[in-house]
C-alpha cells in the first residue's frame, strides 16, 4: 500500500493460470475436454430423461495428461438441478493417473436443464505452481410420472328399471410423462360391474383405453358405489445411465364414484293406512282425508272401490283413476252415525299394481249429545262484611256422550263476580271443570243472584241459584295521623299522645301494636274499642345519637282497615363541635421571598349553634391567616374556609400554629403549621464548550459534558439544540440533580456537509439561570477517495499480447471485466472502488489471435470506511 496523500491505493500480486502454447490452444481431440494437461473423458454427461422427484448419477474420467503433478481443489455446477456425487476433493493425480468424477442430475420441475460443472485444479513443476479451470457440460430432461385420469370422472345411470342393464363408456388415459401399470380394479356397490379391461395393463405416456361400466339394479332404490383403480406409476432410470435406475414404481390408486336408481314396479300405498274418526253426535257427520300413493316405478290404475261399515261413505274418488310413478290421490272418508254404538268397517281398492287389492281399515264410535250439571246446585255464602270477601266453588260435569262447549258463563247480583273459567272451553264426555263465584257485599242487606252457563249441551242454559247477606265492619281512624317531636337532645326523651276511635258499627280487636324507627316507643295501646269508642296512648321519643330519625307505629286489628299506620319523626341533637379539615399544614419547600398559601375549612360537627371568638397564630415567622372575620357563628352542619399562607424571609425549617377558640363542646381548636425556607438553585455546565474538531461527512463523534446544581435542588425539564447536526443522549427528561451534584450528559455531532458547524444546547430547569446554554462546535469534512493498484507476474507464454482484469463483490464471481481495453503492461489501477465495499480479482492473459487463458488465482481485498 501506498500513501498519496489523502488517497489510499491497495497493490495485489496475481499469478497467471494457464500459459499458451500448442498445447493450450490445441482442438485435436473431440473427445477430450482439457485445460492445463488435465482431460475430461465426456465433455457433456447427458442424463437423458428422469422424473421429476427422481435422480439420476453418472460418472465422468478425469485424466492427468501432463507430465506433472495435477490437485483437483473444488468443484461447482451452476444448475441447482445437477450436484457433485460422492464429492471427495481435493484429489492429486500423478502424471497419467485417472480417477472417476461422479454427478448427479435430481430435477424438480418438468422441462430440460443444462449445467455447467467447474473444476478448479493446480499443477506443480520443479519450478512453479499454476492454477487452471477445466469444464464440462451436464444435461437432462425431466418430465413429470404418469397419471391415471378416467373420463368421465364420475359415472350416472340415472334410473334403470330392477332386472334390467344399463352400460357406459369411459376412457383411461396417462396424462403423465412416464408409463404406468393398472393391476387392480375393484368395483363397490350394488349391481354395478366394469368389463373391457385386462390386467395387468400398462398405458405409455399419453395412450389410453376404452372400458365399460354396467349397471344391473337388484332392488328398487338409490343405489351408489366406486371403482378403485390401483396403478403403478415407473420411476425406472432411462438410457442405462447413472445409478438412479432399476426396475422401481409408485402405487396409487384413482377412485371414480358410480350410481344409479333402481325403479320396481307399480305399488300403491294409503296415508293413513287405517281411519279412527273418533267420537261423533248422532245425527252429525264427521270426515278424514286420505291419501293413495303409487310408490313403484311404474303406472297403476285403480279400477274398483268397496266400502263396508254402517255409516261410512267415500267421495272425491273417480274411477277408473290411473297413478304414474310417484302420484298421488287424495280423498274423503265420512262418518254420518244414526244410532249410538261403536262401529268398524273398511275401504277396498282394486288395481293392476303389485298390490292388487289395498285395505283401509275404518272405525269410529256414534255418542248421544252432551249435558251440563252443576255440584252443588246452589251457593250460599252466609254473613260476609261489607268491605271483604268469601269465595265458593263449584263443579260442572258433562253427563253425556259427546263433548259440550261453553261458550259464554255470567253472575248476576250485587257483590257477586265469577272467576275460573276460560271461555271458550270444551267438556268431553264425562269431564269435570271446576269454576269460583266470590261474595263481597258493598252495603249491608240480604242479597241474591245467579251464575247462567250457556254451552251446546242438550241443556243449553244452566243456572246456579247465588245468596249472602252482608254486614258492616268496625274500622279504626288515628287522631292525629302523624307525631312530629321536633328537636331532642341526645339522652333526653319526650313524648306524645295519640288517640284511637273506633268509627264502625262492630267491635275491633287490636292484636298488634308495631313500632319502627331509632328511639321510638309506645304504651298503654288499648285491646278492644267497642262501636263508637276512643282511646288513648302514648309515643315516646328518647334518641342516641344526633340525626333525623323517622319511623311509624303500625296497629294491626280485625277492622275494616286492618293494619292502621301512624307516621312518626324526630331530630336528635349533639352539642356544637368544632372541627378542621386537616389538623396540620406542611407547605414543604418555598423559596425565600416568596409565599405559598393553603386552604383550611372549619365546620360545626355538632347538632347546635357555636361561635369562634379568637384565632391566634403563634411559632416561627412567616405564618398568617386570611379571610377570617370574627366573631364567627356556625349553625349545625355549617362550614367556612380561610386562607394559610407560609412567606419565609430566611432559609431553614419553620413550625407554628393556629389556635382557634370558641364555645363549642371542644373550646380550643389547634393545627399544626411547618415549611422550609430555600435558597433558589444555580445550574451550571461544564465545559461552556464542546469543539468536536474535523469529523467526516456521516461520521459521528461523540464528547461529553457536566451539569452541575448549586445551592438547592434543580430539575431539567427538557433541552433543545439550534441544528440537527448536534444530538444529545444519555439522559431522560425530566430529571432532578442534587444540589452539589452533577450528572454527565453526551453531545453527538454528525456532520450533512463540509465546513464549519455551530450550535447552541438551552437546557430548561427549575433553576434561577434558566435555561442554560452550552456552546458547540466542529468541521464536517468530505471523505477521502481509494482506489486498488493491482500488479502480476507477466505470462510465460511468448505469444501474449495484452492482459484482462476482472472483479467481482463475492468469492468465486461472478467476475466482471473492468478494463475498458487489453491491458498491455502487468499492472492495472481499479478507479471505481466504494469504501466499506469488499471486492475479488483475477486476471487472463490474451495471444495474438484473441485466445483468452482461464482465470488466474484470486485475490481480495477490503476498502476502508472512509
Amino acid at each position: 500500500m501506498k500513501d498519496l496523500g489523502r488517497f489510499k491505493t491497495i497493490t495485489l500480486l496475481l499469478a497467471l493460470a494457464a500459459t499458451f502454447g500448442c498445447q493450450g490452444l490445441s482442438a485435436t481431440q473431440p473427445t477430450v475436454s482439457q485445460s492445463g494437461n488435465l482431460s475430461i473423458a465426456a465433455p457433456n454427461l447427458n442424463f437423458g430423461t428422469v422424473l421429476v422427484g427422481h435422480s439420476e448419477v453418472l460418472t465422468n474420467t478425469l485424466l492427468n495428461t501432463s507430465d506433472s503433478r495435477i490437485t483437483v481443489l473444488r468443484a461447482a455446477v451452476d444448475k441447482s438441478d445437477f450436484s457433485i456425487a460422492g464429492d471427495k476433493l481435493p484429489v492429486t493425480l500423478a502424471p497419467g493417473d485417472s480417477v472417476p468424477f461422479s454427478v448427479a442430475y435430481n430435477p424438480r420441475a418438468h422441462g430440460k436443464s443444462t449445467g455447467t460443472v467447474a473444476l478448479d485444479t493446480t499443477t506443480a513443476t520443479s519450478t512453479t505452481i499454476a492454477s487452471a479451470s477445466t469444464t464440462f457440460t451436464a444435461s437432462g430432461n425431466a418430465v413429470n410420472p404418469g397419471q391415471l385420469t378416467v373420463t368421465p370422472s364420475s359415472i350416472t345411470f340415472g334410473s334403470v328399471p330392477v332386472g334390467t342393464t344399463q352400460t357406459q363408456s369411459a376412457t383411461l388415459a396417462n396424462s403423465g410423462g412416464s408409463s404406468l401399470t393398472i393391476s387392480q380394479a375393484t368395483v363397490n356397490g350394488n349391481g354395478f360391474t366394469l368389463s373391457g379391461l385386462t390386467m395387468p395393463l400398462t398405458l405409455a405416456p399419453g395412450q389410453s383405453v376404452a372400458v365399460n361400466v354396467s349397471f344391473t339394479p337388484p332392488a328398487g332404490g338409490p343405489d351408489s358405489g366406486s371403482i378403485a383403480l390401483a396403478f403403478v406409476v415407473s420411476t425406472q432410470g432411462h438410457n442405462g445411465k447413472g445409478h438412479g435406475g432399476g426396475l422401481a414404481g409408485t402405487n396409487s390408486t384413482v377412485m371414480v364414484p358410480v350410481s344409479g336408481t333402481g325403479m320396481t314396479a307399480g305399488q300403491l300405498v294409503a296415508t293413513p293406512a287405517s281411519v279412527s274418526l273418533g267420537n261423533v253426535q248422532v245425527g252429525t257427520n264427521q270426515t278424514q282425508q286420505v291419501t293413495i300413493t303409487n310408490s313403484g316405478g311404474t303406472i297403476v290404475t285403480i279400477s274398483q272401490a268397496t266400502t263396508i261399515g254402517t255409516g261410512f261413505s267415500v267421495s272425491g274418488l273417480a274411477l277408473p283413476l290411473t297413478l304414474a310413478a310417484g302420484q298421488s290421490q287424495s280423498f274423503n272418508v265420512t262418518f254420518a252415525p244414526q244410532v249410538a254404538g261403536t262401529v268398524s268397517g273398511s275401504i277396498s281398492l282394486a288395481s293392476d299394481a303389485t298390490n292388487p287389492t289395498l285395505s283401509i281399515l275404518l272405525s269410529a264410535t256414534a255418542v248421544t249429545p252432551g249435558s251440563l250439571v252443576s255440584n252443588p246446585s246452589s251457593l250460599s255464602f252466609g254473613n260476609v262484611q261489607t268491605g271483604t270477601s268469601q269465595t265458593l266453588s263449584a263443579t260442572l260435569t258433562n253427563s253425556g256422550g259427546t263433548s259440550v262447549t261453553i261458550s259464554q258463563a255470567s253472575a248476576s247480583g250485587s257483590g257477586y263476580t265469577l272467576s275460573g273459567l276460560s271461555l271458550p272451553t270444551t267438556l268431553s264426555a264425562g269431564q269435570s271443570k271446576t269454576f269460583s263465584v266470590q261474595f263481597a257485599p258493598q252495603t249491608s242487606g240480604s242479597v241474591s243472584g245467579n251464575v247462567a252457563i250457556t254451552s251446546d249441551a242438550s241443556n243449553p242454559t244452566l243456572n246456579v241459584p247465588l245468596s249472602g247477606s252482608g254486614v258492616t265492619p268496625g274500622t279504626l281512624g288515628a287522631s292525629p295521623s302523624s307525631l312530629s317531636f321536633g328537636t331532642v337532645l341526645v339522652g333526653n326523651n319526650s313524648s306524645l299522645q295519640e288517640t284511637l276511635t273506633n268509627t264502625g258499627g262492630s267491635s275491633v280487636t287490636i292484636s298488634q301494636a308495631n313500632v319502627s324507627g331509632s328511639g321510638f316507643s309506645v304504651s298503654g295501646v288499648p285491646a278492644t274499642l267497642a262501636a263508637g269508642q276512643s282511646a288513648n296512648f302514648n309515643v315516646t321519643f328518647a334518641p342516641q345519637s344526633s340525626g333525623a330519625v323517622t319511623g311509624s307505629v303500625s296497629i294491626v286489628s280485625n277492622a275494616s282497615n286492618s293494619t292502621l299506620k301512624i307516621t312518626l319523626s324526630g331530630t336528635g341533637a349533639t352539642p356544637g363541635i368544632l372541627s378542621a379539615s386537616s389538623q396540620t399544614l406542611s407547605f414543604g419547600s418555598v423559596q425565600v421571598n416568596g409565599s405559598a398559601t393553603q386552604s383550611e375549612t372549619l365546620t360545626n360537627t355538632g347538632g347546635t349553634t357555636i361561635t369562634v371568638s379568637q384565632a391566634n397564630v403563634s411559632g416561627g415567622s412567616g405564618f398568617s391567616i386570611s379571610g377570617l372575620n370574627l366573631p364567627l357563628t356556625l349553625i349545625a352542619g355549617q362550614s367556612f374556609t380561610f386562607g394559610t399562607t407560609f412567606a419565609p424571609t430566611a432559609a431553614g425549617s419553620v413550625t407554628g400554629t393556629i389556635s382557634l377558640t370558641s364555645d363549642a363542646s371542644n373550646s380550643t381548636l389547634t393545627i399544626s403549621l411547618s415549611g422550609t425556607g430555600t435558597v433558589p438553585g444555580q445550574l451550571s455546565v461544564s465545559p461552556s464548550t464542546l469543539d468536536f474538531s474535523s469529523v467526516v461527512i456521516g461520521q459521528s463523534k461523540n464528547m461529553t459534558a457536566t451539569l452541575s446544581a448549586t445551592g438547592s435542588n434543580v430539575t431539567v425539564s427538557s433541552a433543545s439544540a439550534s441544528t440537527s447536526e448536534f444530538t444529545l443522549s444519555g439522559v431522560s427528561f425530566p430529571f432532578t440533580i442534587t444540589a452539589g451534584q452533577s450528572k454527565a450528559i453526551t453531545v453527538t455531532f454528525t456532520p450533512q456537509s463540509s465546513g464549519t458547524a455551530s450550535a447552541t444546547i438551552s437546557f430548561a430547569s427549575s433553576a434561577s439561570n434558566s435555561p442554560t446554554s452550552e456552546s458547540l462546535t466542529g468541521n464536517g469534512t468530505a471523505p477521502p477517495p481509494h482506489n486498488v493498484d493491482l500488479s502480476w507476474a507477466a505470462s510465460s507464454s511468448t505469444d501474449v499480447v495484452g492482459y484482462n482484469v476482472y472483479r467481482a463483490t463475492v468469492s468465486g464471481g461472478p467476475f466482471t471485466k473492468i478494463n475498458t481495453a487489453l491491458n498491455a503492461t502487468t499492472a492495472f489501477v481499479d478507479n471505481s472502488v466504494q469504501a466499506g465495499q469488499t471486492y475479488y480479482y483475477v486476471t487472463t492473459a490474451v495471444d495474438g489471435t484473441g485466445l483468452e487463458s482461464g482465470y488466474s488465482n484470486q485475490v481480495k481485498t477490503i476498502i476502508p470506511t472512509p
